[in-house]
């Protein structure tokens, strides 16, 4: 019958450091430099924005949400890049012409 292995023999990597930690050694004037790759990509700060809805089309934004299971906010950004990836598509298809 196989044992389950001990975990006094395996040894599990090192977790990375959370940013807080990383803050931390910083501040201690710590050379961070080796957590960092330069692999990643940097984005745009976000920018947040108010927007009035109807009731009825915060119903159906609501409704969509439940079904996806997934949140209002996920719907709404889903649904704007939807919209305006068709606009430039469209824009590009009559320069094309």
């Amino acid at each position: 019958m196989n044992s389950p292995r001990s975990t006094q023999n395996s040894v599990d990597p090192p977790k990375p450091p959370t940013a807080d930690e990383i803050a931390d050694m910083a501040d201690r004037g710590e050379d961070i430099s080796r957590l960092f790759t330069n692999t990643g990509k940097m984005m745009p700060p976000i920018q947040r924005v108010n927007v009035d809805f109807t009731l009825p089309m915060l119903q159906e934004l609501d409704e969509e949400a439940r079904q996806l299971n997934t949140s209002r906010q996920a719907v709404i950004k889903t649904l704007l890049r939807h919209a305006l990836d068709q606009r430039h598509s469209v824009r590009r298809a009559r320069q094309a012409e």
